[in-house]
């Protein structure tokens, strides 16, 4: 099927004159973008419409890309994994193809300009979520609008990962007012993916609030003075028993009653390592409980150093601090032994992880006061 010489001859003018290109195939119209001015044409297809509009992307891709054949599918293999020649990623918003624009938001040579001229293109939940990953474009001037557009869309996600994702991209900072953020906190209530967004992004800064632990009061005064003397361990629990710290823990375990599939407990024991990486003494992966009450028991019983500090200066904190240095040792590799072994979701997965869960619940409750 051939063009019509009306259509070629508008073709050729946008390919020319506009930085970026895309049709509405509903009402088979074409429209270029040129700085801030957009450019419209009628399409008249003179044949089966399917076929016109793919005739029309080949006709771009020859003029664009100087290829014939369309939109090469040696791109389409290397889109999603940013392998996309950057000097080409300007040509490729000129195809009025999907993929071509998700070649573009996904290349690491994305620029606030390309950014700008592939929203244009086609607004779309995965394209600003991969725009998002890219600091330039996130602090600029589209992030906000990015953010909008994806907490709008939100609550149409159906996969538990996705909302996660997108939660942790719209906390980065200046995207997303305070108020917004409450809201999506108090969705967290049924929908625990979102939680875990804030766990991992803004840990000491969640939107609510948590009384801190009973025992601070009376201890408070020793650990400032062992955090004086550069005990890293007196630092940790300090930021544990103070109010951000209980508000983080409770969450946990608020996610931990109830997650929903094995991305989301993934990423929520991944959370809860990185909230204690400071005091974390093993580098190597602990894939069993009792590798990690080795660790716990092993530096209990260590007569010097940091650790014996802080006992031996505040006994009536041991469970609390036995507590600390068994979740710090905690991370998503625990799992590995029962989730590549299953693919169970809800409350079977539940069950199945429950052998590591409850332990990492008594564990938490002990640093709650419970």
């Amino acid at each position: 099927m051939e063009l019509t010489s009306e259509d070629q001859l508008r073709l050729n003018v946008l390919a020319v004159n506009a930085d970026a290109i895309r049709i509405n195939e509903n009402t088979l119209e074409l429209f270029g973008l040129k700085g801030d001015k957009e450019m419209k044409a009628q399409l008249h297809p003179n044949g089966n419409q399917d076929r016109y509009i793919k005739r029309v992307r080949e006709a771009l891709a020859s003029i664009a890309l100087d290829s014939p054949g369309g939109y090469p599918v040696f791109i389409q293999r290397w889109t999603r994994t940013g392998q996309v020649d950057s000097t080409r990623l300007a040509s490729l918003l000129k195809l009025a193809e999907p993929e071509a624009v998700m070649a573009v938001v996904c290349s690491p040579g994305l620029t606030t300009e390309l950014a700008r001229l592939a929203w244009w293109c086609e607004p779309h939940a995965e394209y600003a979520r991969r725009m998002l990953e890219q600091p330039d474009v996130a602090q600029g001037a589209l992030g906000p609008e990015l953010a909008a557009y994806l907490v709008e869309h939100l609550p149409f996600e159906t996969e538990p990962q996705l909302m996660l994702e997108t939660v942790r991209l719209v906390l980065q900072p200046g995207l997303i007012k305070d108020e917004l953020k409450q809201r999506l906190w108090n969705r967290g209530r049924s929908t625990k993916s979102y939680r875990v967004g804030f766990l991992e992004t803004t840990p000491d800064q969640l939107p609510e609030s948590a009384p801190p632990h009973p025992k601070l009061a009376d201890h408070q005064a020793q650990l400032q003075q062992l955090i004086k003397n550069n005990n890293p361990y007196a630092a940790q629990l300090m930021k544990l028993l103070e109010s951000n710290g209980q508000a983080f823990v409770g969450a946990v375990a608020d996610v931990l009653s109830r997650p929903t599939n094995q991305d989301v407990v993934t990423a929520l024991f991944k959370a809860l390592g990185d909230y204690l990486k400071a005091v974390r003494t093993h580098s190597q992966e602990l894939r069993e409980l009792s590798a990690i009450n080795n660790v716990v028991e092993a530096l209990i019983k260590e007569e010097n150093g940091a650790v014996a500090e802080l006992t031996q200066a505040l006994p009536a904190l041991e469970q609390e601090i036995q507590a600390m240095l068994f979740l710090a040792h905690v991370d998503d590799t625990l799992l590995t032994p029962i989730l590549s072994l299953t693919d169970a979701v809800g409350s079977v997965m539940r069950k199945k992880i429950s052998p590591v869960s409850d332990p990492l619940l008594e564990n938490i409750d002990k640093i709650r006061g419970q």
